[in-house]
């Protein structure tokens, strides 16, 4: 991979033993036996923070908890006044990377302290978030952390259950001190105003940089989605071999039918233009009851759908449930539906991508923009009406699995981009 540009500003620290060492010691906390798994208000996520918190006072910065007790990072002689806000996340999802969301605490804690070893002041005060609960699979709901601190949780969503566990989001944000009563009722944990802007650095979570050989990029916008955790197709159980398919009402096939009826949906809108992702990621018959025997009674199944575009997110929706009407009607079958779980796309700022740009130009690193297919907090602060856009770094073998391979070279190249735009000017 290529190595990154030296900054142009004073870097008289080397950070790679430094960065190196703090994925290691996250790697570590973090390892499950196959991937890595830091539970979102849980002891994972809560290992990860404070391991970032002994980092961060190991080099003189200030430490403190937000009322979304969400880490926060600052320099210890802060000018007063709107602050950029950098950062990410802490938690992971089950057997997945080490570099999905600490990536992105971490480059802004090595911003912050270059600054303060270099004697630099931005020319507008900077502070370093690590957020909790972004990944979806703890509680069936993305941004938990940013959407509490910005007023956007839904009072429904403090219903919402623990994976594997008895608890509810509301009882895990009880438990960590938030004001449940006022998320319930939409109030913003934090003051909009005194946030100048939102920069998030991530790794790259599909395979356009690599083969495009870009160590990073600057995202111009962020995929929304619609989910469906547990959508349920009911059949009619029955022999395997006694009943004739005139007579059977068998989800499992009902189910292989509606798949494939919206994947040539998909395939069709994508020729027209449009920007769309579809995807079943969980599917399955019931374990206590199925055998090579059984027609299953029942199929379960997860359903996403992803777009840029607020439109073709909605459109697709009324396809998904015009086919479930179609082929319950047609084979005999119902399909139930769970609760659809939302989130808005997002634009970057126009203004921020073109310093991120610039930055880039003046490193010598590509001045390259992408798309993100992935979700992102900055799309949370965005929809919000605070300016956000994002850093993505060059990362091979995807992201959600245990073989993420960010190389730290393009890490700190994305650190320099970062630095360079937070400090221009100073």
């Amino acid at each position: 991979m290529n190595a990154p540009v030296a900054s142009l500003r004073r870097n008289t620290r080397d950070w790679h033993a430094f960065a190196a060492q703090a994925f290691n010691d996250l790697r570590h906390l973090g390892f499950d036996g196959v991937g890595i798994t830091r539970q979102a208000f849980a002891e994972g996520e809560a290992a990860a923070m404070a391991a970032v918190a002994r980092l961060a006072e190991a080099e003189g910065l200030a430490v403190a908890r937000d009322a979304g007790d969400n880490l926060v990072l600052s320099l210890p002689d802060e000018a007063p006044g709107p602050y950029m806000l950098v950062g990410s996340h802490l938690d992971s999802v089950p057997r997945g990377g080490n570099y999905d969301g600490a990536a992105g605490v971490l480059a802004g804690l090595i911003c912050l302290a270059r600054m303060r070893s270099e004697g630099v002041t931005p020319p507008c005060p900077v502070r370093v978030i690590g957020l909790r609960g972004e990944e979806s699979p703890w509680f069936g709901k993305p941004y938990i952390g940013s959407s509490a601190l910005l007023g956007a949780l839904r009072a429904a969503d403090l219903g919402l259950k623990e994976r594997g566990g008895a608890r509810t989001l509301g009882e895990a944000l009880a438990s960590v001190g938030i004001d449940v009563e006022g998320v319930r009722e939409g109030r913003p944990l934090i003051d909009k105003r005194n946030i100048a802007g939102f920069l998030e650095l991530h790794i790259e979570q599909g395979p356009v940089m690599v083969a495009r050989g870009w160590p990073t990029a600057v995202v111009t916008g962020i995929r929304g989605n619609i989910r469906y955790q547990r959508l349920v197709c009911h059949g009619r159980a029955g022999h395997s071999g006694a009943v004739p398919r005139w007579l059977r009402s068998d989800p499992v096939f009902a189910l292989a039918e509606l798949v494939s009826r919206l994947d040539e949906h998909w395939r069709v809108l994508l020729e027209r233009g449009l920007d769309l992702v579809v995807t079943v990621g969980v599917v399955g018959t019931d374990p206590a009851e199925h055998a090579t025997t059984r027609i299953p009674g029942e199929v379960a199944f997860s359903f996403e759908i992803r777009s840029q575009s607020h439109e073709t997110l909605e459109a697709f929706d009324v396809l998904l449930r015009t086919e479930c009407a179609n082929i319950a009607r047609e084979r005999g079958v119902t399909f139930v539906f769970d609760t659809r779980q939302d989130a808005a796309p997002a634009r970057m700022d126009e203004r921020l991508v073109g310093r991120l740009l610039a930055a880039s130009r003046r490193l010598g690193l590509p001045a390259e923009t992408i798309a993100s297919g992935a979700g992102h907090d900055a799309a949370v602060f965005a929809n919000a009406g605070i300016p956000a856009a994002m850093v993505f770094v060059r990362n091979e073998n995807g992201s959600h699995n245990p073989d993420e391979a960010m190389e730290i070279d393009d890490f700190l190249a994305g650190v320099d981009l970062l630095y360079e735009t937070l400090t221009a000017g100073a």
